[in-house]
């Protein structure tokens, strides 16, 4: 963790973590203010608390501006850079691991096809950021830091940044060594640790392992338990929701936008579902066709 292309990460951590705790702990002091009805500390009294961009403003630029490449001043001296010798094709790092920022994407493509991995997931969760404000446009909380006004959006926020990312570059960059092996935090990266890899899909778990049969050769029919199982998950599921535990969200959000909420809110919890199906019961696809490049 200390070693100096991990430094950013390190301070990704404390840094996410550290303001996370910060607006949380504001948003929290906030709510019980409101309630004591007195003002937050973010009220902003026109004219009296009016700021100038000069010379206020300007000022606080340049003294970050300086301080913080002071700071990068400092990093680069102080630490080598971790360069290597030119790229040999012939002669892979082990492990291969992409720019801190990527492993995230790197992790996901465990779990699943690369377009669905580097394309489809990414992109939900950019999109699913995006639509927070249009998701939970309720004006209460509005200017100030408040968890009882925003639980939805912050809850979302949460979930797509801290779980779905952040939480994926750390198990990329410190759990993962050689060949891509799950490591502890303090075990040796042994390149010579061999997992056997005995990943199954859902129609081998269900014709193989329970019906004790071979495979059907109709790709349909061989993967019809998958495919019932996924259009159950985002067709079935989302109304059920509706009428039982997220009965005041649709009434509060409507049909369209709750639609929206619980298509992405679905499609970003399939990543921690096939994590744990993988890890608990090595389950690798459960809608496996490979003939038509198409695997989930």
């Amino acid at each position: 963790m200390l070693k100096p292309d991990n430094v950013p990460i390190a301070g990704l951590i404390f840094l996410v973590y550290f303001f996370t705790w910060l607006s949380m702990s504001q948003a929290y002091r906030n709510d019980e203010l409101v309630e004591a009805g007195k003002p937050v500390d973010e009220q902003y009294d026109a004219p009296n608390d009016k700021v100038l961009v000069w010379p206020d403003l300007v000022y606080v630029e340049l003294i970050s501006i300086i301080l913080l490449s002071a700071f990068m001043l400092v990093w680069s001296i102080g630490l080598p850079a971790p360069l290597e010798e030119p790229a040999n094709p012939s002669e892979s790092p082990n492990p291969a691991k992409a720019p801190w920022y990527f492993l995230g994407l790197q992790e996901m493509l465990v779990y699943f096809d690369p377009w669905m991995a580097g394309v489809v997931l990414p992109s939900l969760i950019i999109v699913g950021l995006m639509a927070i404000p249009y998701l939970d446009n309720n004006p209460g909380g509005s200017g100030y830091y408040s968890f009882k006004n925003r639980k939805l959006s912050i809850s979302i926020f949460m979930f797509g940044w801290l779980v779905l990312w952040d939480l994926l570059i750390v198990i990329g960059t410190v759990l993962r060594g050689p060949n891509w092996n799950f490591f502890g935090p303090f075990e040796y990266w042994d390149s010579h640790k061999v997992e056997a890899l005995t990943n199954v899909n859902l129609s081998e778990f269900i014709y193989v392992k329970w019906m004790s049969t071979g495979l059907p050769g109709n790709i349909l029919f061989r993967e019809i338990w998958g495919i019932i199982l996924v259009l159950g998950y985002f067709l079935i599921l989302p109304p059920l929701l509706a009428k039982t535990k997220l009965k005041d969200i649709f009434e509060r959000l409507g049909t369209a936008r709750y639609s929206l909420f619980i298509v992405l809110i679905l499609a970003a919890l399939t990543l921690p579902i096939k994590m744990y199906l993988r890890w608990m019961f090595n389950l690798k696809y459960i809608i496996s066709i490979p003939e038509y490049f198409f695997n989930f």
